[in-house]
């Protein structure tokens, strides 16, 4: 019989976050002390014997077959990657962070409360709301829970109201989260100058309106210019404004969302604080209220006792518990340690090289590409690929094409608005020695539309997986697989 590492049963140990804890003189338990004998095996495992060096080289590459941040760009638009600098990493998995217990009291985690709170001054500070809550485990959670208090809010003004106003370029997650708290989604078109259309929105403001959803700057990557009459108007109806913070990070330290009227707006850590962000999550998703919503906020909230933090439960008017415990602390803990690190300069400097970044290739690349909306971008913008299409070559070649490159590529066909669309946004953490690579692949895909089509309406060959047959794929779905294929 094969005997595991023997268990050791400690008792609860009363101590501070982060020191050592004494080792206790307790019985070593035996796994069978624990299993029944048909669990335990009887023979040793036929495994193979492998190098350091061979397991290294192995999972080294593997990691070259995807794609990753560390790797090269990620110019997805309206939901990208930034560099997740290894300083966050660092921070949050030191002990006396990663392995405290949720459950532990309030008096043995005080640098953790601490953490939470500062980090609730400093978005406050950004967007110039008056609360926050960093529960939401992403932003599409945070859409849905600032949905529920607007219509807590509605609630407890008697408000019979239904309706939630978005533009059509919104993102996808937003009508989702309007039907999921049980409103009904009212699509807003958009005028000739890629903004909501303000007749539009005027013909559709009704009593029934509870609010409004808007991503500020847009998805087009344009600022809402006329913000201010857009949350007068849904005001005026006892309506909410809503903000998708997506793309906040073209904002911060230029303007402040409660300075343009919205009343409710969620952060999308992963993008504008450089945390991580795909393969699943854990994602986080901070919602800030303006005054009149504070008292709504789930519960628990990070509070301060003279010098002495804690969880307060007693919300007056909470819409209730929204997560198992109080967020995804490591990923909060990751966005505090990089605006820490950037100072209050630093982060207005990020938005300001955000914004450089995009219209540095969007002027690089337009004479090749159509830019349908190209007054006023800030942090991104969406190119039409109609021109290449009519060529021979869709905008879902030129993305296929781009991997061949190297590169993740751009966000393809949205916003639907713009026909075939594709979406590019750099974040200011790219140089610009990669941001000329970048923009010579564009322009070299272009001219081989001319050289060697064939080559890029069947890329990509430098990928571990080649061109799928994608028509094959909807037309015969495979929704199951066989271990014994694999």
């Amino acid at each position: 019989m094969i005997k595991e590492t023997p268990v050791i049963i400690t008792k609860s140990v009363k101590g501070k976050v982060g020191c050592t804890l004494p080792k206790l003189d307790v019985p070593q338990l035996e796994l069978t002390d624990f299993l029944s004998d048909s669990l335990i095996r009887l023979k040793k495992a036929n495994l193979p014997e492998i190098s350091e060096p061979e397991v290294m080289r192995h999972f080294v590459n593997l990691s070259t077959k995807n794609h990753h941040i560390d790797k090269d760009i990620f110019p997805l638009g309206s939901c990208t990657m930034k560099y997740n600098p290894k300083i966050n990493e660092h921070i949050a998995s030191l002990g006396q962070y990663s392995s405290a217990h949720p459950n532990t009291s309030d008096k043995y985690c005080q640098s953790s409360i601490t953490i939470v709170y500062e980090l609730e001054q400093m978005l406050k500070k950004i967007t110039g709301m008056s609360a926050f809550t960093l529960q939401p485990s992403a932003g599409s959670q945070g859409e849905f829970i600032g949905l529920l208090l607007m219509r807590k809010y509605h609630e407890l003004n008697n408000n019979d109201k239904n309706v939630i106003l978005i533009p059509e370029s919104a993102h996808g997650t937003n009508p989702a989260s309007v039907i999921l708290a049980g409103y009904k989604p009212v699509e807003l078109g958009t005028d000739e100058r890629g903004r909501v259309d303000m007749e539009d929105l005027k013909s559709k403001i009704n009593k029934d309106v509870a609010g409004m959803m808007l991503t500020q700057p847009n998805t087009l990557g344009l600022f809402e210019d006329q913000i201010s009459e857009i949350s007068e108007l849904i005001h005026n109806v006892d309506g909410l404004m809503y903000m998708d913070g997506a793309n906040l990070n073209a904002l911060i330290g230029l303007s402040k969302p409660a300075d343009m009227g919205f009343d409710i707006t969620h952060i999308n850590v992963h993008k504008t604080f450089s945390t991580p962000h795909g393969g699943g999550g854990p994602g986080a998703g901070p919602i800030g209220v303006v005054d009149k919503l504070k008292d709504m906020l789930p519960y628990p909230l990070a509070r301060k006792n003279k010098n002495e933090y804690f969880w307060d439960f007693n919300i007056k008017n909470s819409i209730g518990k929204i997560h198992s415990y109080n967020g995804n602390f490591g990923i909060l803990l990751r966005a505090f340690v990089y605006i820490k690190m950037l100072g209050e300069e630093g982060v207005k400097d990020m938005t300001k090289h955000a914004i450089l970044n995009a219209n540095y290739i969007k002027k690089s690349i337009s004479s090749v590409y159509d830019i349908p909306f190209s007054n006023g971008t800030l942090h991104e913008f969406v190119i039409s690929a109609l021109k290449q299409k009519n060529k021979g070559v869709k905008a879902l070649d030129i993305a296929k094409s781009i991997l061949d490159y190297g590169f993740y590529a751009p966000t393809i066909y949205f916003p639907t608005n713009i026909p075939e669309s594709i979406m590019i946004e750099p974040t200011e953490s790219e140089d610009k020695d990669t941001l000329d690579r970048f923009i010579s692949a564009m322009l070299e895909i272009d001219k081989n539309i001319d050289l060697d089509k064939e080559r890029i309406i069947n890329a990509p060959f430098n990928t571990p997986v080649s061109r799928l047959d994608e028509t094959k794929a909807n037309r015969e779905l495979n929704l199951r697989w066989n271990i014994d294929e694999l």
